[in-house]
């Protein structure tokens, strides 16, 4: 049944349209994964010997032990962000004669072979290797090695249980973040040392192995508390049955000023706010509007004019990146129908351009308090917002006449990359190192003032031939308007 289940994976993976779409992105996760490898493997061969030339008088091993409840802490807040169970489509099979409880086991099986699973043995075992050339105990070692297996299982089961505990929540990852500070706060301060309990009850299974029994009677709790979640949520009903809620009516009245550009600009109000998804892009305006905070207090950051630029554009432009990297897919759940309308489709289009353009100028005026840290820093951010009008709201636009995955609005909102490409990870470099870079060589060559200048040039010459760029924007869109109701049929 497990190699039926892989057959019908393959066979649907290949018949996509995303899996010849996404091969860019999936070479550069590639050489990603190859790089952590090679990292980690280049860490288990050289920390013995870098901690005993830092700790001469102390063993490499039992410090090694110290630091594994920071790795166990680090590994399942990495997880909890980037690692989700393995998909797979059930509901054909619900009304086949297979069992659920293969399904499910064959789900969490799958989790086992993750590569955040595999990712550490790449450090673990040289290191263990290196010990073993050291002439510590073999036998030791091997158990040392195998416990440690077990609790990267014991995590990678954890995170699923903590991800079903915080699904309900639109962010379900702040409860997970101050349970991690708090452990970490108690730690630092020496008031309950879990590095030192983590080090002593993994050196006692590596010396007596009749204590691992424990991390394994864990892991099967565990594998068995996800196996009941999963199992019980395994029917065709729950499959098939829509959510009722109560619906909460709001008519943005004032968006009518906008002319015949309103009732999109209702539209996407609306979906920002009866979104889990989307909501996220609104919480993340408090954390660009704070991001300042971070580096001008630091005095290190006093001088770095250029980065002045990154702060600003990333300050009064995180809302456009975030809304506009998504753009057209915000609705791909009904892009079909709404290409079905008749309406002029640059109406559309600059509905998302008033709301990005909207959300850089709030964001400036509410960041004008950073003038406490000088004037520059108020000059930058404003050069950073017309720059953000002018240039990166038409280079997004443009960037999403190459979206071609669907995204679910429904789905968890915190750290979700349903609906991320090679597309998303290239405009990061137009949108925010073109205009430091081009900042940076004008400061240098001549200066801070006609740099700043140089990037108000710039987004004033976009704002002027706005609807130039509009137009071909716009053409670009409708060339590629039925690839896109294609590909936004497809399940990612």
């Amino acid at each position: 049944m497990i190699l039926h289940f892989l057959n019908l994976e393959w066979k649907q993976y290949f018949r996509s349209s995303y899996w010849q779409k996404g091969i860019g992105i999936k070479i550069l996760l590639g050489f990603f994964a190859l790089y952590f490898m090679v990292m980690f493997l280049s860490l288990g061969v050289s920390i013995f010997p870098i901690l005993k030339k830092v700790y001469p008088d102390q063993d490499p091993f039992l410090i090694v032990n110290q630091f594994l409840f920071f790795w166990i802490l680090g590994d399942l807040l990495i997880r909890f962000f980037l690692q989700k169970l393995p998909v797979m489509t059930i509901k054909p099979l619900l009304t086949l004669p297979i069992k659920r409880s293969k399904i499910v086991n064959y789900v969490l099986g799958k989790s086992v072979v993750s590569f955040f699973n595999f990712l550490p043995l790449f450090a673990f075992i040289p290191f263990s290797f290196v010990l073993l050339s050291k002439g510590y105990n073999t036998a030791q070692i091997i158990t040392w090695l195998g416990t440690l297996i077990i609790i990267v299982l014991i995590v990678n089961f954890l995170n699923f249980v903590i991800e079903n505990l915080s699904a309900k929540s639109d962010f379900s990852f702040l409860p997970l973040l101050a349970g991690a500070s708090a452990l970490f706060a108690l730690d630092y301060f020496k008031i309950l040392s879990f590095s030192d309990l983590v080090s002593k009850g993994i050196l006692a299974i590596s010396t007596n192995p009749v204590f691992m029994v424990v991390p394994v009677v864990l892991l099967l709790l565990l594998y068995y508390i996800n196996y009941k979640v999963l199992r019980s949520n395994l029917f065709l009903d729950s499959v098939v049955q829509n959510k009722v809620e109560e619906a909460k009516t709001s008519e943005y009245t004032w968006t009518k000023r906008f002319g015949d550009v309103a009732p999109f600009m209702q539209l996407d109000l609306k979906l920002i706010m009866r979104n889990k998804r989307t909501k996220s892009t609104l919480w993340l305006l408090i954390i660009g509007l704070l991001y300042g905070l971070v580096f001008y207090p630091q005095p290190q950051y006093a001088d770095k004019e250029f980065f002045f630029i990154f702060i600003g554009v990333f300050s009064t432009g995180i809302f456009l990146m975030n809304f506009g990297q998504f753009i057209p897919a915000w609705d791909s759940g009904y892009y079909k129908m709404l290409m079905s309308q008749n309406f002029k489709y640059e109406r559309y289009l600059k509905s998302k351009f008033m709301l990005m353009s909207m959300s850089v100028l709030l964001l400036f005026l509410f960041g004008i308090p950073y003038v406490y840290f000088g004037w520059k820093v108020l000059l930058a951010h404003f050069a950073a917002a017309i720059y953000n009008i002018g240039v990166n709201t038409h280079v997004i636009m443009f960037g999403g006449t190459f979206n071609r995955k669907k995204i679910n609005l429904d789905q968890k909102a915190a750290f979700n990359y349903q609906g991320t490409g090679a597309v998303q990870w290239l405009m990061g470099f137009p949108l925010m190192l073109l205009p430091m870079a081009i900042f940076g060589l004008i400061n240098w060559l001549v200066n801070f003032e006609v740099a700043v200048i140089g990037l108000i040039i710039l987004g004033v010459a976009g704002i002027a031939f706005h609807q130039k760029l509009m137009t071909l924007i716009t053409k670009k869109y409708i060339a590629n308007k039925y690839v896109m109701i294609h590909a936004f049929d497809q399940e990612n």
